[in-house]
């Protein structure tokens, strides 16, 4: 018992270290010319939370590193003049949705390094689902003439493209090194 909650103290704080890293790591960001940012790998260490201790304990850090993100954007969201049922999408589809799939990365662990970025590259692109989802609402709303559908994927694309793309690069320079191999246990 006592080794038990040793371990889940050992799993909390490596969550709130990683939650904590990531939160930083989407404050240094590249603003993309329609909007949102490309940031630096932020994604990776809620990631590899999954990666490490399981799909449960991926999917619990994603949720609370969804909710930082939220938190630091939630004055810009309500800001834009959204009617109530927008910005509830915006809240579920923008943040909460996006970054809690950050949680199912580790699926694939069990086929070595590719299996990690195949599971980083589903998570980021169901990511860009989310917010392409998002997009295509809202601008509904803001421009009911336009091509919704087109329009989201250029908004969305242009910043999410590259942050997909980072992250996988990135994910797999750092798995394969030896010392993350060993804490991934690959």
């Amino acid at each position: 018992m006592e080794n038990q909650k040793k371990s889940n103290i050992k799993k909390i704080t490596l969550c709130g270290v990683m939650i904590a890293l990531g939160t930083v790591l989407s404050m240094i960001k590249i603003d993309a010319p329609l909007g949102g940012g490309i940031t630096l790998l932020s994604m990776v260490p809620v990631a590899f939370l999954s990666c490490m201790l399981g799909l449960k304990w991926g999917f619990g850090a994603s949720l609370v590193y969804a909710l930082a993100q939220l938190f630091l954007s939630i004055g810009d969201v309500l800001s834009w003049g959204l009617t109530p049922t927008a910005v509830v999408v915006c809240l579920l589809f923008d943040y909460l949705i996006p970054y809690f799939a950050l949680g199912i990365s580790g699926i694939f662990k069990s086929k070595g390094m590719w299996g990690v970025i195949a599971g980083v590259a589903i998570a980021t692109t169901f990511r860009f689902a989310c917010h392409y989802f998002t997009g295509v609402v809202i601008f509904d709303i803001w421009c009911p003439w336009a091509n919704v559908y087109w329009y989201s994927l250029c908004y969305n694309g242009a910043y999410m493209l590259p942050e997909i793309i980072l992250t996988c690069i990135g994910t797999a320079l750092l798995v394969k090194t030896k010392a993350i191999q060993n804490i991934l246990k690959l």
